[in-house]
């Protein structure tokens, strides 16, 4: 599950540590004008009538930054790789790495963080009492607002426009929300015609084993049934990433499994141990893209959206017979701010098709 650990930043060692950073920093956070916004949580947040610098808590929200405003972010959670540049427009290729408040990896240097200066955090995600509690602390000892944006794939038009009001480009905000309304409104006419017994089972194999994978419900799964497939990790009880035996993926005997590590791409085709699983039988394991954000999944963010085209259009080629590289093309200049070169998109395209670049 996304976020599935609070980092050690939030032990109060940590703030002392950061204390005379905090007293030096003089809260620049602190606005001329300030406006009130109810953010996903129900919390209110006095945010600054002009946002300058933003820092994004973590993958999902630095995303979500990137496409409403790039201009406003500080940084990445993480500096992009080599093969993830062409696609994340020029200015911002090279912002600095911050690290991140939650989720799995880098715990956030605090006075790394501190150093950016923002006037705003922003963290996309879950908005469960730990998050709440999370946000609260931080604001409280840094005197940042910090805004708690629902990462609910359904409820991303409203995030757009929740941090587009904030950020103050809210004509921007509002096109996109409009432009993944009429992507979801689109799909469900379609799949609506599509009984259950013709949906695929499908598995989403991460790691380079392929046995870590997302159970039903999971944010980071979401996209699977949003796509018009059933995912097979169903566990009553639970939601979030678990780790699985080979023997229950042979269960769940899965007619379709979706993965973004090549490790597990290239040896699954010849270990004798996933051999007899369907999908595996029926040539339909997929590799999905990663550049600049995964298709599918890493972060769960807007990046998921191109994964909602790639996705039904592999589930049921059929029914979505347009041009997938006209998609590909108009999503990343409408929401990446950029023009893919023929090099660039048939890289991503051979990628969707199992050729890493």
């Amino acid at each position: 599950m996304r976020r599935s650990s609070v980092k050690s930043f939030l032990s109060a060692q940590a703030f002392q540590l950061a204390g005379a950073a905090l007293a030096a920093s003089a809260f620049f956070s602190s606005p001329a004008t300030a406006d009130e916004i109810v953010d996903s949580a129900g919390r209110v947040v006095t945010v600054p009538s002009h946002v300058e610098r933003v820092f994004a808590a973590g993958p999902p929200a630095s995303v979500l930054i990137y496409v409403l405003a790039p201009d406003r972010l500080t940084g990445w959670p993480r500096a992009l790789r080599p093969e993830e540049r062409d696609y994340v427009a020029a200015p911002y290729r090279d912002l600095p790495e911050l690290g991140r408040l939650t989720g799995r990896g880098d715990t956030v240097n605090l006075e790394v963080m501190l150093s950016a200066k923002p006037d705003l955090i922003v963290d996309f995600g879950s908005v469960r009492d730990t998050y709440v509690s999370l946000a609260d602390r931080v604001q409280a000892q840094t005197n940042i607002p910090y805004l708690l944006v629902d990462g609910r794939f359904d409820a991303t038009p409203q995030a757009l426009r929740l941090v587009g009001g904030a950020l103050g480009v809210g004509d921007r905000a509002e096109a996109l929300a409009a432009y993944v309304e009429d992507t979801f409104r689109e799909l469900d006419t379609t799949l609506a015609a599509v009984p259950e017994s013709e949906r695929p089972r499908v598995y989403l194999a991460r790691g380079p084993d392929g046995l870590e994978t997302g159970l039903k419900g999971s944010i980071n799964t979401e996209i699977i049934e949003r796509a018009g497939g059933i995912n097979v990790a169903v566990d009553p009880a639970r939601q979030g990433i678990t780790r699985v035996s080979l023997e229950q993926v042979l269960a769940w005997n899965p007619d379709t499994i979706v993965t973004w590590d090549p490790i597990f791409y290239e040896a699954v085709w010849s270990d004798p141990s996933w051999a007899s699983v369907e999908a595996v039988r029926r040539g339909r394991v997929y590799l999905s893209p990663t550049a600049p954000f995964g298709w599918i999944d890493r972060p769960p963010s807007l990046n998921r959206v191109m994964g909602l085209k790639w996705l039904s259009r592999v589930f049921f080629p059929d029914r979505f017979p347009d041009d997938l590289a006209d998609q590909t093309r108009a999503f990343y200049k409408r929401v990446y701010h950029v023009d893919l070169d023929e090099d660039a998109l048939n890289r991503l395209l051979a990628w969707s098709r199992g050729r890493k670049p």
